[in-house]
C-alpha cells in the first residue's frame, strides 16, 4: 500500500506524515517514509525552478518509490507525483511526456491524502517560499490536475479518520 499525501508547501504534510508513520507503527505496521525530496533538489526550486529542478524531482521521486517498494509493505509520501508535477505546470504549462508519466503514475497511490491551506505552517525555512500568491497558485494548479486526472483523494480532516481508513483498506 502507498499511501501520499498532496498540497501546496507550507500546509503540514511532512508533519502529518511523521505523525501518520508513528501511529502505523504503534499499530505494529512496518512503513517506509519519503520525504519531500524538493528539499535535496541541487537545482533552484519555488518560483525560480527551472524544467531540469522538476524533472529531477519527479524522476527522483518515482525512483524513491520503486526502491522502498521493494523493502516494504506500505509507504507513505510526503508528496505524491501530482503535487510535484504542479510545481512544473505552474512555471512550464504541460508537458505532454512528463504529464502522461504523470497520469500513469498517480495509480500507483493506494490513497491521497489532500491537504488544504492553512496559516499555520507557512513559515521561512531557507527553502520553500514564502510567498502566499506562489502558494495558492499551486494550490489551484494541485486541484486542476486532480480534477483533470479524476483522482479520488480523502481531503485531510483527522488523523483517527486518516488511520481508520488505512486500517480498513489492510483489513480487507
Amino acid at each position: 500500500m502507498k499511501i501520499a499525501f498532496i498540497g501546496t508547501h507550507g500546509v503540514g504534510k511532512t508533519t502529518l506524515t511523521y505523525e501518520l508513520c508513528t501511529r502505523l507503527k504503534k499499530q505494529n505496521i512496518d512503513v517506509g517514509y519519503i520525504e519531500e525530496l524538493a528539499r535535496r533538489c541541487p537545482f533552484p526550486i519555488n518560483e525560480d525552478t527551472s524544467l531540469e529542478a522538476q524533472t529531477w524531482i519527479l524522476t527522483t521521486t518515482i525512483t524513491k518509490e520503486i526502491e522502498l517498494s521493494k523493502i516494504y509493505r506500505y509507504i507513505i509520501c510526503d508528496r505524491s507525483i501530482l503535487d510535484n508535477y504542479a510545481y512544473l505546470a505552474h512555471k512550464f504549462g504541460h508537458i505532454e511526456a512528463l504529464y502522461g508519466l504523470v497520469r500513469y503514475w498517480v495509480q500507483t497511490y493506494d490513497l491521497l491524502i489532500r491537504v488544504e491551506i492553512t496559516d499555520a505552517y507557512l513559515n521561512p525555512d531557507g527553502v520553500r517560499s514564502v510567498d502566499r500568491s506562489f502558494q495558492k497558485n499551486i494550490d489551484e494548479r494541485i486541484e486542476l490536475l486532480l480534477s483533470e486526472t479524476r483522482t479520488p483523494v480523502l481531503v485531510y480532516r483527522d488523523m483517527d479518520e486518516v488511520v481508520r481508513q488505512i486500517l480498513s483498506r489492510l483489513a480487507a
